[in-house]
């Protein structure tokens, strides 16, 4: 099965970019090769732009402290598992201690680094990193991996906490999901929301079918429309019954 997930505002937007790239950097550092650290770099550097459009670490403790007044109430609960809750109350309380430790603006370590930021530039550069570019990045290319995954560690240790909040949330949020076995005839679905508010859509569909949903949708109307997969050319409609299933999320 494979899941495609759809954002219904700008919030969630975020996060889920931020955790695609979160997953790409720590993938990356935790190879050897210096081809794989130069793509981490770019990585990082694409967080650092995420990251700073949105007053994150705001937002995240929001919605935890939230979180947390929904929760509470429930321990004692004979329909709820108390070792789960606990456990997402622990992971809620700890990350909570995190975000509030964090001083001053996100990423400002990686802007006061002149190097870094030297680096960033050019890389706005179509090729613009080779060796007669940036020497001291060549440099740094050629040292020891365990040298380059050292200073990773320390570029990443002051975003930690945002990483560790954006996957309470998300987790939170998918767990909250409400399922439903749909068929898409012809390749087209539609549902009608009435005005009810989620703030994301989780499309599974069997991998087995040639085809990928693309989704538009208000606080009105969810529209599905299959596409066939096609690297070539943009698809068109799977003129054909699918099955999937649909899970609405919202926290």
């Amino acid at each position: 099965m494979i899941r495609y997930e759809y954002p219904f505002n700008e919030r969630i937007r975020t996060l889920l970019r931020l955790e695609d790239l979160y997953d790409r950097l720590n993938y990356l550092v935790a190879q050897s090769d210096a081809r794989q650290h130069h793509a981490a770099l770019l990585t990082l550097f694409d967080i650092l732009e995420v990251a700073t459009r949105a007053d994150l670490k705001s937002d995240l403790i929001q919605e935890m402290e939230r979180q947390k007044q929904i929760l509470l109430p429930l321990r004692n609960n004979p329909a709820i598992s108390e070792q789960a809750l606990n456990e997402i109350l622990q992971a809620i309380e700890s990350t909570l201690g995190q975000l509030h430790g964090m001083t001053g603006k996100f990423g400002q370590h990686l802007r006061d680094n002149e190097w870094l930021m030297a680096i960033k530039q050019r890389t706005s550069i179509p090729g613009g990193v080779c060796e007669f570019d940036l020497p001291t990045y060549h440099y740094w290319l050629h040292l020891d991996a365990a040298t380059r995954q050292n200073d990773f560690k320390q570029w990443l240790a002051p975003l930690q906490p945002i990483c560790g909040g954006l996957e309470v949330v998300l987790k939170l949020l998918r767990e909250s999901g409400q399922s439903s076995q749909q068929t898409a005839k012809q390749g087209v679905y539609q549902q009608m929301l009435g005005g009810k508010i989620a703030q994301m859509v989780q499309i599974t569909l069997d991998t087995t079918l040639p085809c990928v949903p693309e989704i538009s949708a208000n606080k009105y109307a969810l529209n599905i429309r299959f596409l066939a997969s096609s690297v070539t050319q943009r698809g068109s409609t799977c003129e054909q019954d699918l099955p999937f299933t649909l899970t609405f999320c919202n926290l």
